[in-house]
């Protein structure tokens, strides 16, 4: 893996890089993996806008991923290495020993021909599932459930990883990648290893037309807006807004607005 950057001919291309692609294996996705992926333009059910700076965009297709990674002890091969329009990693199509293949997130540093499992007792190696009690202390771990069997939530983008820093009988002590400490049920499932595409983060976008084919529209400051339009709107000249940052709504910015959720009581260590 690596970025690729262009000749300057012209002022969009002159900062712009790109993934080389060169961990791509194949450009055919498996079809019976597909499914049909219907966009919003972010309207509710009564078509008003709900979510700004939506619409447009390219076409995509969704790719059916195995976030559980439930087939216990039945070894599986990886067959390709594959590029998905839906998320930042890669995706590796792997085949198991009863036939079945199922999409997963590919794993930094996974090849073509490489076999992975998932169990209670397999071998610690880079793709392969354990739950959290069987994975030793200080492990680097990705594609974290939050509760038994409801598939990975956690550390799922490109070159994310935790670490499993302490355990007990009933609770694992995970650091996730926003510093954030958090109690996890040792029963629940992670991967080995780190999320693949680690480069991604460095790519630059370069142009605003990369960002319209991801079906993000440009987002307008209040103050240029009318009065009618956002609270900072209107004023003689150009004006400044006149009072604190806010939501179209009136809402100032900075305001907390999580709600407060079952599983706070299980965070150690804010991320802040």
């Amino acid at each position: 893996m690596g970025i690729r950057a262009y000749k300057p001919t012209s002022p969009g291309r002159r900062f712009q890089t790109v993934s080389d692609f060169k961990d791509i294996t194949t450009d055919k996705p498996h079809k019976p993996l597909l499914k049909d992926s219907r966009k919003s333009g972010g309207r509710n059910n009564k078509g008003r806008v709900t979510a700004w700076q939506r619409g447009g965009g390219t076409k995509r297709r969704y790719r059916v991923i195995d976030f559980r990674r439930d087939k216990f002890n039945i070894p599986a091969v990886v067959e390709t290495i594959e590029y998905d329009p839906n998320r930042s990693a890669r995706i590796a199509l792997v085949k198991y020993a009863d036939g079945e293949r199922r999409y997963i997130i590919a794993p930094d540093g996974i090849m073509v021909g490489d076999k992975i499992e998932s169990g209670n007792e397999v071998e610690i190696k880079v793709g392969n599932a354990l739950p959290l009690r069987s994975i030793p202390l200080g492990g680097f771990i990705h594609n974290i459930e939050l509760r038994p069997g409801q598939g990975a939530v956690f550390m799922r983008s490109a070159g994310s990883q935790a670490q499993l820093v302490a355990k007990d009988s009933k609770y694992a002590h995970i650091k996730l990648g926003s510093g954030e400490v958090r109690l996890i049920s040792v029963s629940c499932m992670a991967t080995i290893g780190q999320v693949s595409n680690t480069d991604h983060e460095n790519i630059t976008v370069g142009k605003a037309g990369r960002t319209r084919w991801k079906g993000r529209r440009p987002n307008v400051r209040g103050v240029a807006m009318n009065p009618i339009d956002h609270p900072l709107g209107g004023g003689e000249g150009r004006s400044s807004g006149g009072r604190p940052a806010c939501s179209p709504w009136g809402r100032p910015e900075g305001v907390k607005t999580r709600k407060k959720k079952s599983s706070d009581k299980l965070i150690i260590k804010r991320r802040k």
